[in-house]
């Protein structure tokens, strides 16, 4: 198995889909994504464009639909909810389908939807992520951080060292034997440095910061807890998510 990290979708190769790939947006897209089919949501449907979720989510009945929408951290007006987490209860989604559209974790799901293997991870359940890699053992795996707008994010490049460091520690194998391109030493390196105040490096990151400006607190604390969610969200068709 070799595993490739990439800071960005728009930094992972063109023309190329592995065996299996895992979109990583720890604020908070992937996050949420576990955290409502955890608490019974029937599936998740990502979309980038809010126009395209509006006009395939009205073909569903309203009792069983649910519309996310965030933009820049902030709920898009005229939506049923953001992209916190905390708003995801059983009281709330269970059996119902969330249709989401965020700044940055959709788009990073739309990249890999090509993959065999497509999964949705985040420190909430990492272990999750890690315990089906290690029985799947695709030949490559590549993990995909969202970034902001492009660009590279502390939160979501720390845990794929997260997912990284475990399947090192699991399987007994270096970071040099696994690794596939620098940024996975990159990434382990940074987890390490942080592992045990994953809510101090949120407080560092520039998204983490553009949160705690909304108010966010009480999200950054949930995201960034570790492996508190045996929930694995893997896509059954494209752009839509089920429980493992």
């Amino acid at each position: 198995m070799k595993l490739f990290v990439y800071h960005t979708p728009e930094l992972t190769p063109t023309g190329k889909v592995p065996e299996c790939a895992i979109a990583v947006d720890v604020l908070r897209a992937t996050t949420t994504m576990a955290t409502v089919l955890a608490a019974g949501g029937e599936a998740v449907q990502v979309f980038s464009d809010l126009d395209h979720l509006m006009q395939v989510s009205e073909s569903w009945p309203a009792e069983k639909r649910l519309r996310a929408g965030e933009r820049g951290g902030a709920k898009v007006p005229g939506f049923d909810m953001g992209n916190s987490p905390l708003d995801c209860t059983p009281d709330i989604v269970k059996g119902r389908r969330l249709f989401i559209s965020t700044t940055n974790g959709t788009r990073t799901l739309q990249r890999v939807q090509d993959a065999q293997f497509v999964l949705a991870g985040a420190f909430i359940n990492r272990s999750a992520v890690v315990k089906y890699i290690l029985e799947k053992q695709p030949e490559t795996l590549w993990i995909v951080g969202s970034g902001w707008e492009g660009s590279f994010s502390l939160e979501d490049t720390a845990c794929a060292g997260a997912i990284a460091h475990s399947i090192c520690q699991k399987t007994q194998l270096s970071p040099d034997e696994i690794a596939g391109n620098d940024e996975v030493i990159n990434a382990i390196a940074l987890y390490s440095q942080w592992q045990d105040n994953l809510l101090g490096l949120f407080h560092y990151a520039s998204h983490g910061k553009r949160l705690l400006r909304l108010n966010c607190h009480e999200d950054l604390k949930y995201c960034s807890q570790a492996d508190i969610l045996d929930v694995l969200p893997m896509q059954q068709e494209p752009g839509v998510l089920k429980r493992y």
